[in-house]
Protein backbone atom coordinates (compact mmCIF):
# COMPACT_ATOMS: atom_id res chain seq x y z
CA UNK A 1 0.00 0.00 0.00
CA UNK A 2 1.33 3.43 -0.92
CA UNK A 3 1.87 5.24 2.36
CA UNK A 4 1.88 8.67 0.77
CA UNK A 5 -0.51 9.51 -1.99
CA UNK A 6 1.00 12.93 -2.65
CA UNK A 7 4.67 13.79 -3.03
CA UNK A 8 6.59 16.17 -5.27
CA UNK A 9 5.30 15.78 -8.80
CA UNK A 10 8.79 16.11 -10.27
CA UNK A 11 9.65 12.67 -8.86
CA UNK A 12 7.03 10.84 -10.97
CA UNK A 13 7.22 9.54 -14.51
CA UNK A 14 10.01 8.18 -16.68
CA UNK A 15 10.52 11.48 -18.55
CA UNK A 16 11.26 13.45 -15.37
CA UNK A 17 13.28 10.52 -14.05
CA UNK A 18 15.69 10.66 -16.98
CA UNK A 19 16.71 14.19 -16.00
CA UNK A 20 16.63 13.44 -12.29
CA UNK A 21 18.54 10.15 -12.31
CA UNK A 22 22.07 11.56 -12.74
CA UNK A 23 21.48 13.94 -9.83
CA UNK A 24 20.15 11.13 -7.67
CA UNK A 25 23.00 8.77 -8.53
CA UNK A 26 25.56 11.43 -7.64
CA UNK A 27 23.89 12.41 -4.36
CA UNK A 28 23.19 8.94 -2.97
CA UNK A 29 24.62 5.44 -2.89
CA UNK A 30 23.50 1.98 -1.90
CA UNK A 31 24.62 0.26 1.28
CA UNK A 32 24.08 -3.22 2.66
CA UNK A 33 24.87 -4.43 6.17
CA UNK A 34 25.26 -8.14 6.88
CA UNK A 35 25.52 -9.29 10.49
CA UNK A 36 25.57 -12.91 11.56
CA UNK A 37 25.67 -14.22 15.09
CA UNK A 38 25.16 -17.49 16.91
CA UNK A 39 21.65 -17.71 18.34
CA UNK A 40 22.44 -20.41 20.88
CA UNK A 41 19.28 -22.44 20.22
CA UNK A 42 19.00 -26.07 19.20
CA UNK A 43 16.08 -28.43 18.64
CA UNK A 44 16.23 -31.54 20.83
CA UNK A 45 14.77 -34.41 18.79
CA UNK A 46 14.90 -36.82 21.69
CA UNK A 47 13.03 -34.49 24.06
CA UNK A 48 10.55 -33.58 21.30
CA UNK A 49 9.71 -37.24 20.75
CA UNK A 50 9.37 -37.79 24.49
CA UNK A 51 6.93 -34.90 24.88
CA UNK A 52 4.79 -36.23 22.02
CA UNK A 53 4.83 -39.76 23.49
CA UNK A 54 4.03 -38.58 27.02
CA UNK A 55 0.98 -36.76 25.66
CA UNK A 56 -0.18 -39.55 23.33
CA UNK A 57 0.48 -37.29 20.35
CA UNK A 58 1.85 -38.17 16.93
CA UNK A 59 5.57 -37.93 16.39
CA UNK A 60 6.61 -34.50 15.11
CA UNK A 61 3.73 -32.65 16.78
CA UNK A 62 5.87 -31.15 19.53
CA UNK A 63 9.20 -29.38 19.26
CA UNK A 64 11.53 -28.83 22.20
CA UNK A 65 14.05 -26.07 21.57
CA UNK A 66 16.86 -25.64 24.06
CA UNK A 67 18.63 -22.42 25.00
CA UNK A 68 22.09 -23.94 25.04
CA UNK A 69 23.55 -21.35 27.38
CA UNK A 70 20.31 -20.62 29.26
CA UNK A 71 20.25 -16.87 29.95
CA UNK A 72 23.83 -16.04 29.06
CA UNK A 73 24.54 -12.36 29.71
CA UNK A 74 27.44 -12.23 27.26
CA UNK A 75 25.44 -13.81 24.42
CA UNK A 76 22.39 -11.66 25.18
CA UNK A 77 24.58 -8.56 25.02
CA UNK A 78 25.63 -9.48 21.48
CA UNK A 79 22.07 -10.13 20.36
CA UNK A 80 20.84 -6.86 21.88
CA UNK A 81 23.66 -4.99 20.17
CA UNK A 82 22.91 -6.59 16.80
CA UNK A 83 19.29 -5.46 17.06
CA UNK A 84 20.40 -1.91 17.95
CA UNK A 85 22.83 -1.89 15.02
CA UNK A 86 20.19 -2.98 12.53
CA UNK A 87 17.81 -0.32 13.86
CA UNK A 88 20.51 2.32 13.49
CA UNK A 89 21.19 1.19 9.93
CA UNK A 90 17.50 1.48 9.06
CA UNK A 91 17.08 4.85 10.79
CA UNK A 92 20.04 6.39 8.95
CA UNK A 93 19.10 5.11 5.50
CA UNK A 94 16.07 4.78 3.25
CA UNK A 95 14.51 1.67 1.69
CA UNK A 96 15.56 0.71 -1.81
CA UNK A 97 15.07 -2.98 -2.59
CA UNK A 98 13.87 -6.20 -1.00
CA UNK A 99 17.37 -7.66 -1.27
CA UNK A 100 18.61 -5.68 1.74
CA UNK A 101 20.08 -2.73 -0.13
CA UNK A 102 19.29 0.66 1.42
CA UNK A 103 19.65 4.16 -0.02
CA UNK A 104 22.29 6.28 1.73
CA UNK A 105 22.56 9.99 0.88
CA UNK A 106 26.15 11.06 0.32
CA UNK A 107 25.59 13.85 2.85
CA UNK A 108 24.92 11.16 5.44
CA UNK A 109 27.88 8.96 4.49
CA UNK A 110 30.41 10.37 6.97
CA UNK A 111 28.06 10.27 9.93
CA UNK A 112 26.75 6.84 8.93
CA UNK A 113 30.21 5.33 8.51
CA UNK A 114 31.40 6.73 11.83
CA UNK A 115 28.34 5.48 13.71
CA UNK A 116 28.30 2.04 12.11
CA UNK A 117 32.05 1.57 12.51
CA UNK A 118 31.64 2.25 16.22
CA UNK A 119 28.88 -0.36 16.33
CA UNK A 120 31.11 -2.82 14.49
CA UNK A 121 33.96 -2.24 16.95
CA UNK A 122 31.63 -2.85 19.88
CA UNK A 123 30.25 -5.96 18.18
CA UNK A 124 33.76 -7.40 17.88
CA UNK A 125 34.49 -6.51 21.50
CA UNK A 126 31.31 -8.24 22.71
CA UNK A 127 32.06 -11.31 20.62
CA UNK A 128 35.54 -11.46 22.11
CA UNK A 129 34.15 -11.29 25.66
CA UNK A 130 31.64 -14.03 24.86
CA UNK A 131 34.20 -16.38 23.36
CA UNK A 132 36.50 -15.80 26.32
CA UNK A 133 33.83 -16.95 28.78
CA UNK A 134 32.22 -19.57 26.52
CA UNK A 135 33.85 -22.74 27.85
CA UNK A 136 33.11 -21.74 31.44
CA UNK A 137 29.49 -21.02 30.54
CA UNK A 138 29.13 -24.47 28.96
CA UNK A 139 30.27 -26.03 32.23
CA UNK A 140 27.95 -23.84 34.32
CA UNK A 141 24.86 -24.53 32.20
CA UNK A 142 24.93 -28.30 32.69
CA UNK A 143 23.03 -28.12 35.97
CA UNK A 144 20.41 -25.80 34.47
CA UNK A 145 19.71 -28.07 31.50
CA UNK A 146 19.82 -31.31 33.47
CA UNK A 147 19.12 -34.31 31.23
CA UNK A 148 18.67 -32.00 28.26
CA UNK A 149 22.40 -31.25 28.27
CA UNK A 150 24.34 -32.90 25.44
CA UNK A 151 28.00 -31.99 25.04
CA UNK A 152 27.88 -32.58 21.29
CA UNK A 153 25.41 -29.67 20.96
CA UNK A 154 28.20 -27.20 21.70
CA UNK A 155 30.59 -26.10 18.95
CA UNK A 156 34.23 -25.35 19.67
CA UNK A 157 35.40 -21.79 20.24
CA UNK A 158 37.18 -21.90 16.87
CA UNK A 159 34.02 -22.90 14.97
CA UNK A 160 31.93 -20.41 16.95
CA UNK A 161 34.19 -17.58 15.85
CA UNK A 162 33.20 -18.24 12.24
CA UNK A 163 29.53 -17.83 13.12
CA UNK A 164 30.00 -14.15 13.96
CA UNK A 165 30.50 -11.60 11.19
CA UNK A 166 29.85 -7.92 10.54
CA UNK A 167 30.15 -6.47 7.06
CA UNK A 168 29.23 -3.20 5.34
CA UNK A 169 29.16 -2.98 1.55
CA UNK A 170 28.80 0.28 -0.36
CA UNK A 171 28.03 0.49 -4.06
CA UNK A 172 27.16 3.25 -6.52
CA UNK A 173 23.57 3.94 -7.45
CA UNK A 174 23.23 3.24 -11.19
CA UNK A 175 21.54 5.68 -13.53
CA UNK A 176 18.11 4.63 -14.70
CA UNK A 177 19.22 4.33 -18.32
CA UNK A 178 22.66 2.83 -17.74
CA UNK A 179 22.56 -0.59 -19.41
CA UNK A 180 25.73 -1.92 -21.02
CA UNK A 181 24.33 -5.04 -22.64
CA UNK A 182 24.15 -6.21 -26.24
CA UNK A 183 20.58 -7.46 -26.64
CA UNK A 184 19.27 -5.43 -29.55
CA UNK A 185 17.73 -1.98 -29.62
CA UNK A 186 14.11 -3.04 -29.06
CA UNK A 187 14.94 -5.27 -26.09
CA UNK A 188 17.27 -2.63 -24.69
CA UNK A 189 14.54 0.03 -24.83
CA UNK A 190 12.13 -2.31 -23.08
CA UNK A 191 14.71 -3.10 -20.41
CA UNK A 192 15.42 0.58 -19.84
CA UNK A 193 11.72 1.39 -19.56
CA UNK A 194 11.23 -1.44 -17.08
CA UNK A 195 14.13 -0.31 -14.94
CA UNK A 196 13.07 3.34 -15.18
CA UNK A 197 9.72 2.31 -13.70
CA UNK A 198 11.48 0.33 -10.96
CA UNK A 199 13.86 3.23 -10.33
CA UNK A 200 10.98 5.67 -10.00
CA UNK A 201 9.00 3.41 -7.67
CA UNK A 202 12.01 2.72 -5.44
CA UNK A 203 12.87 6.41 -5.28
CA UNK A 204 9.30 7.27 -4.31
CA UNK A 205 9.33 4.52 -1.68
CA UNK A 206 12.51 5.97 -0.21
CA UNK A 207 11.03 9.46 -0.03
CA UNK A 208 7.75 8.16 1.35
CA UNK A 209 9.67 6.44 4.14
CA UNK A 210 11.15 9.77 5.26
CA UNK A 211 7.75 11.46 5.27
CA UNK A 212 6.21 8.55 7.16
CA UNK A 213 8.93 8.67 9.81
CA UNK A 214 8.39 12.40 10.20
CA UNK A 215 4.65 11.91 10.55
CA UNK A 216 5.23 9.35 13.30
CA UNK A 217 7.59 11.63 15.24
CA UNK A 218 5.31 14.68 14.98
CA UNK A 219 2.16 12.72 15.82
CA UNK A 220 3.83 11.26 18.89
CA UNK A 221 4.86 14.71 20.09
CA UNK A 222 1.40 16.15 19.48
CA UNK A 223 -0.26 13.34 21.42
CA UNK A 224 2.10 13.62 24.40
CA UNK A 225 1.63 17.40 24.59
CA UNK A 226 -2.16 17.13 24.45
CA UNK A 227 -3.22 17.96 28.00
CA UNK A 228 -4.77 21.02 29.52
CA UNK A 229 -4.12 20.71 33.25
CA UNK A 230 -1.66 19.24 35.70
CA UNK A 231 -4.17 16.50 36.45
CA UNK A 232 -4.16 15.47 32.79
CA UNK A 233 -0.40 15.80 32.49
CA UNK A 234 1.12 13.12 30.28
CA UNK A 235 4.54 11.66 30.91
CA UNK A 236 7.05 11.88 28.08
CA UNK A 237 10.75 11.26 27.74
CA UNK A 238 13.39 13.75 26.67
CA UNK A 239 13.70 11.84 23.39
CA UNK A 240 10.32 13.25 22.35
CA UNK A 241 12.09 16.49 21.39
CA UNK A 242 15.26 14.78 20.21
CA UNK A 243 13.34 12.56 17.80
CA UNK A 244 11.84 15.57 16.02
CA UNK A 245 15.19 17.36 15.87
CA UNK A 246 16.73 14.20 14.40
CA UNK A 247 14.01 14.18 11.76
CA UNK A 248 14.84 17.77 10.78
CA UNK A 249 18.41 16.68 10.09
CA UNK A 250 17.16 13.62 8.23
CA UNK A 251 14.93 15.77 6.03
CA UNK A 252 17.97 17.73 4.94
CA UNK A 253 20.42 14.88 4.36
CA UNK A 254 17.82 12.65 2.67
CA UNK A 255 16.66 15.36 0.29
CA UNK A 256 18.66 13.86 -2.58
CA UNK A 257 16.34 15.31 -5.22
CA UNK A 258 16.45 18.86 -3.83
CA UNK A 259 12.73 18.79 -3.11
CA UNK A 260 11.50 22.28 -2.25
CA UNK A 261 8.69 20.72 -0.22
CA UNK A 262 11.15 18.78 1.96
CA UNK A 263 13.43 21.79 2.39
CA UNK A 264 10.49 24.00 3.34
CA UNK A 265 9.32 21.47 5.90
CA UNK A 266 12.79 21.28 7.46
CA UNK A 267 12.90 25.09 7.69
CA UNK A 268 9.43 25.24 9.19
CA UNK A 269 10.20 22.65 11.85
CA UNK A 270 13.56 24.21 12.65
CA UNK A 271 11.77 27.47 13.41
CA UNK A 272 9.06 25.72 15.41
CA UNK A 273 11.56 23.74 17.50
CA UNK A 274 13.90 26.64 18.24
CA UNK A 275 14.32 26.88 22.00
CA UNK A 276 12.10 23.86 22.65
CA UNK A 277 13.39 21.68 25.49
CA UNK A 278 11.73 18.83 27.39
CA UNK A 279 11.83 20.76 30.66
CA UNK A 280 10.28 23.87 29.11
CA UNK A 281 7.43 21.77 27.71
CA UNK A 282 6.82 20.20 31.11
CA UNK A 283 6.92 23.43 33.11
CA UNK A 284 5.32 26.07 30.87
CA UNK A 285 1.70 25.42 29.88
CA UNK A 286 1.60 28.32 27.42
CA UNK A 287 4.84 27.30 25.75
CA UNK A 288 3.67 23.70 25.52
CA UNK A 289 0.38 24.75 23.92
CA UNK A 290 2.13 26.96 21.34
CA UNK A 291 4.58 24.19 20.52
CA UNK A 292 1.75 21.70 20.05
CA UNK A 293 -0.02 24.16 17.75
CA UNK A 294 3.13 24.51 15.64
CA UNK A 295 3.53 20.73 15.48
CA UNK A 296 -0.11 20.26 14.51
CA UNK A 297 0.28 22.86 11.76
CA UNK A 298 3.31 20.96 10.43
CA UNK A 299 1.34 17.71 10.43
CA UNK A 300 -1.44 19.33 8.40
CA UNK A 301 1.06 20.52 5.80
CA UNK A 302 2.58 17.05 5.31
CA UNK A 303 1.83 15.15 2.12
CA UNK A 304 -1.43 13.22 2.41
CA UNK A 305 -0.92 10.04 4.39
CA UNK A 306 -2.65 6.75 3.71
CA UNK A 307 -1.79 4.78 6.84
Amino acid sequence: MNMLTSIDTNSHGSDSLQSEAPTLSSSAMLVEVSISNWAGYKKDKRASAAVAADNNADKGIANVTKKLLANSDTLSAIQTHVTATRNMHINMTMPWSNSGLRLLPTAQHGKYTQAMSAMQNKFELLVGEFLKSYNDEVVDVQLKLGDLFLREDYPTVESLLRKFAFRMDFMPLPDAGDFRVDIGNAALRELRDTYADFYSKQFNTAMNDVWARLHKALTSMSERLDYGSKEDKKVFRDTLVGNVNDMIELLRVCNVSNSTQMSAMADKLETAMAGVTPDALREDDTFRASTKAAVDAAIKSLPTLDL
